[in-house]
C-alpha cells in the first residue's frame, strides 16, 4: 500500500503524473466531482494549521469525499496518553485515507507503518512536508512551465524550514537546478542536507548574506518565516525574525519573469506592497494547493484499490534490541515506544527510519 511520508516516495514520472492529474481537474472539475463519493478523510494535526488543513478538506469535499478528525491534539485520546500508532490503528477502522500532521519528526512515518489505509504527510516537525512541495511544484509548472535548468532562491529559515527540506529534496532530481541559500547563520541549511545536494553530483549550492545578491540570479524566490514554534530559546527567535524582509525595492532587481512564492503563513518577511506585483504568486500557490490534494487523495485511493495489500518490509532496517537510537530530540522516537529503526544511505551513514537524522556509531 502506497503512503506520501516524504517528496522521494514518489518517482519523478508519478510526480508528473500527479501534476497532468491536477491540470485535468482545473480543466474539468466535474468529471471529478463524485470520484470519492463514499470515502472518508481523516484529518489528523497535532498542531496548528489553517491553509494545510483546509485545503485537504476543500479537497476532499470536492472530490465528493467526508472529513472527519481532529485540529487539536487535545480534543483526542492524545490527550490521555495514546500513542500514534494506536491512533492510527483506531482511525483505519473508521476512514478511507489519513493526513497527519505532528510536531514531532517521524511520526507519519510511525503511522503508515500501523495503518490499514493510506496515510498521507501534512507536516512533521522541521522534517518533511510533501504536500505543500507538491503545491510548490504545481505553482512553478503552472507560473514557469517545466521544472528543469532553473535557478531557485531559499530565503528565511532554512535550518527548521520542513517546505524548504521537501523542496529540495524534489527539485534536486531535475536537471540543471541550481539553489541560492539566503539566511543568517544561526539558521543555514542543515549540514545534512548540504551533503545531500554536494552527494547527488548535479545541482550547484551558493549561500549569500543579502537578498539583493540572489534578486538577479534566481528563477524562483522561495520565501519562509522564521517559525517561532521551532525555536527553544525566545531570546534568539526575536533576534532573527526580521533577518529578511521582500520589498518592492529589492523586487526591482529581479528578473521579469521569475515568481515569488510562500507557504505562508507570513509575518511581516514580505510587504503588503509586493502582492500586487504579478510575479508574487504566492496566493495563486494556495489555490493551486488544494489541486494537487485532489489530484493526491484520487491517485492513493486507485493505487490502493489496484496494488494488492502488502505488508512493510522491514529487512535493510536494523531491528535488534540494541538498535541504536536517534538523537535527535524532536523525534518521534524520543517520546513515543517505537522500534528504533535504522538504515544505512547510499554513502554508509546510519539515519534514523523515521526523522532520517544521522546516528553516530
Amino acid at each position: 500500500m502506497r503512503h506520501l511520508i516524504d517528496p522521494t516516495d514518489l518517482t519523478v514520472e508519478e510526480i508528473d503524473l500527479l501534476m497532468n492529474r491536477a491540470l485535468d481537474i482545473i480543466a474539468h472539475p466535474a468529471q471529478y466531482a463524485e470520484s470519492c463519493h463514499g470515502k472518508k478523510l481523516a484529518t489528523l494535526f497535532y498542531e496548528p494549521s489553517t491553509r494545510t488543513r483546509l485545503s485537504f478538506t476543500s479537497a476532499m469535499m470536492e472530490l465528493g469525499g467526508q472529513v472527519l478528525g481532529f485540529s487539536d491534539a487535545r480534543s483526542s485520546s492524545v490527550s490521555k496518553g495514546e500513542t500514534v500508532a494506536d491512533t492510527v490503528r483506531v482511525v483505519s477502522c473508521f476512514a478511507d485515507i489519513i493526513a497527519m500532521r505532528h510536531y514531532k519528526e517521524g511520526a507519519p512515518r510511525v503511522a503508515a507503518a500501523y495503518s490499514r489505509i493510506p496515510v498521507i504527510n501534512a507536516g512533521d516537525g522541521g522534517h518533511s512536508h510533501p504536500t505543500q512541495t507538491l503545491t510548490d511544484l504545481l505553482t512553478i509548472r503552472r507560473e514557469l512551465g517545466h521544472f528543469d535548468h532553473l535557478t531557485i532562491g531559499l530565503c528565511g529559515d532554512l535550518k527548521y524550514g520542513r517546505t524548504v527540506h521537501s523542496l529540495i529534496k524534489a527539485m534536486n532530481r531535475y536537471a540543471g537546478t541550481r539553489f541560492v541559500l539566503i539566511s543568517p547563520k544561526e539558521l543555514r541549511l542543515p549540514d545534512y542536507m548540504k551533503q545531500e545536494l554536494e552527494r547527488s553530483g548535479q545541482p550547484v549550492f551558493t549561500e549569500v548574506s543579502t537578498l539583493e545578491e540572489a534578486m538577479p540570479l534566481v528563477d524562483v524566490l522561495y520565501m519562509t518565516r522564521v517559525q517561532q514554534e521551532r525555536f527553544a530559546d525566545p531570546q534568539e527567535y526575536e533576534r532573527l525574525k526580521d533577518s529578511f524582509i521582500l520589498d518592492e525595492d529589492k523586487m526591482a532587481l529581479a528578473r521579469p519573469d521569475m515568481i515569488v512564492l510562500h507557504p505562508l503563513p507570513r509575518v511581516n518577511e514580505i510587504t503588503i506592497g509586493v502582492d500586487d506585483d504579478p510575479r508574487a504568486a504566492y496566493f495563486r500557490q494556495v489555490e493551486n494547493g488544494k489541486f494537487v490534494r485532489m489530484a493526491l487523495i484520487h491517485t492513493l485511493l486507485q493505487w490502493k484499490r489496484e496494488e494488492a495489500e502488502q505488508q512493510q518490509h522491514f529487512e535493510s532496517f536494523v531491528l535488534a534490541d540494541d538498535s541504536p537510537r536517534c538523537p535527535n530530540d524532536r523525534c518521534i522516537t524520543a517520546t513515543e515506544p517505537v522500534r528504533h529503526l535504522a538504515y544505512r544511505d547510499k554513502d554508509g551513514i546510519l539515519r534514523c527510519h523515521y526523522c532520517d537524522h544521522a546516528i553516530e556509531q
